[in-house]
């Protein structure tokens, strides 16, 4: 059946690469956490997301810079486009 033979091939061009295989259309794009770099999918991401592909411990706190003193929460989504920095710390205390 040409239709079945064209699906197959349709499911095939939308395999992601990213970490969980589902690309959703979205552009990867970098963004710096702690200043290493970090590749994203562009569009709103969980800050538990941001902090997973950043390696920053569930317990610290995540923070967009330059708002230091405004802590994220984990339940947060954040849109991201590319560019932004984000600084974790322990939920005991922060230096900057």
């Amino acid at each position: 059946m040409p239709g079945k033979e064209n699906t197959n091939r349709e499911h095939e061009e939308f395999k992601g690469t990213g970490s969980h295989n589902d690309n959703h259309g979205k552009n990867m794009v970098t963004i710096y956490v702690n200043d290493e770099a970090v590749a994203i999918h562009r569009g709103r991401q969980t800050v538990a997301e941001i902090k997973a592909l950043g390696n920053v411990p569930a317990t610290d706190i995540l923070y967009q810079m330059p708002n230091y003193e405004v802590p994220l929460n984990d339940n947060d989504a954040v849109t991201i486009k590319g560019g932004e920095r984000f600084k974790s710390c322990a939920p005991s205390g922060c230096s900057s």
